[in-house]
C-alpha cells in the first residue's frame, strides 16, 4: 500500500474514484517507511533501502533526493489528506454526529497507517525546518477542526480545554502502532471508537 494509498480514509472521494495507480515510487515509499519505522531514520541507509526495493543507488535517486525527502513524501500528503477529510466531515454533520464522524475517520487512518504514525511520533524533527512548519501548520487546522466540534456539543469548555481533549484523543486513537495483533481490526476499530467517544463525550 502506498504513502497516497494509506491517506485514502482522510480523502473524501475516495470511495467514488478509482484508487491511484500503484508507481515505483510509491513501492520504494512505501518500503522506506517501513524500515524508517522498525529501525528508526538513522539506523537506515539509502543503500538498505535501495536492497529492500530491489534497486540500485542511481535509480533510488531518481526517485527522492534522499532520506528527508522520502520523509517529507511521506508525512506531508497524510497531513493534508486527515484535514481534508476532518473538514469533510465536520461539514456533513452537526454535533455529537460530527464527533462521532470525525472519531470513526480518525479511526479508520490509525489502524491502517501504523507504520505512518510510527515514523510522525519518532522521526519528524529530522526533516529540514520548512516542510516540518508544513506538517505543523497542517496538524493545528486539523486539530482545530476538533476543537469546533467539541466546544458546539461541550460549551463549558474553553478552547485550549477543548484541544487539550483532542490532543489526548489522538493519543489513544494513534496508540496503532503499539497494538498487537491480538484483537481483530473490526473489534480493535470498536474499541477505540468506543473509547474516544467515552473521552470526549460530556460526563453524567
Amino acid at each position: 500500500m502506498t504513502l497516497e494509498q494509506q491517506a485514502d480514509p482522510a480523502t473524501p472521494s475516495a470511495a467514488s474514484t478509482p484508487p491511484k495507480r500503484r508507481t515505483r515510487r510509491d513501492e520504494i515509499l512505501e518500503i522506506a517507511v517501513g524500515l524508517f519505522a522498525a529501525r528508526g531514520y538513522h539506523g537506515v541507509s539509502m543503500d538498505d533501502i535501495g536492497s529492500a526495493a530491489g534497486v540500485t543507488g542511481p535509480a533510488l535517486y531518481h526517485h527522492f533526493a534522499g532520506k528527508e525527502a522520502m520523509l517529507a513524501a511521506a508525512l506531508i500528503p497524510v497531513s493534508e489528506g486527515l484535514l481534508v477529510g476532518g473538514r469533510e466531515r465536520v461539514a456533513l454533520e452537526e454535533g455529537p454526529a460530527a464527533l462521532a464522524s470525525l472519531v470513526e475517520f480518525h479511526v479508520d487512518f490509525a489502524l491502517a497507517n501504523p507504520a505512518v504514525i510510527a515514523l510522525h511520533l519518532h522521526e519528524l524533527d529530522r526533516l529540514p525546518d520548512e516542510p516540518r512548519r508544513e506538517i505543523r501548520r497542517l496538524q493545528r487546522l486539523y486539530v482545530e477542526e476538533w476543537v469546533k466540534v467539541l466546544q458546539r456539543i461541550r460549551p463549558e469548555l474553553t478552547a485550549p480545554e477543548a484541544r487539550a481533549l483532542a490532543h489526548a484523543a489522538f493519543g489513544l486513537m494513534n496508540s496503532t502502532p503499539f497494538l498487537g495483533g491480538e484483537v481483530n481490526r473490526d473489534r480493535l476499530a470498536e474499541l477505540l471508537r468506543a473509547a474516544t467517544m467515552a473521552a470526549l463525550r460530556p460526563g453524567p
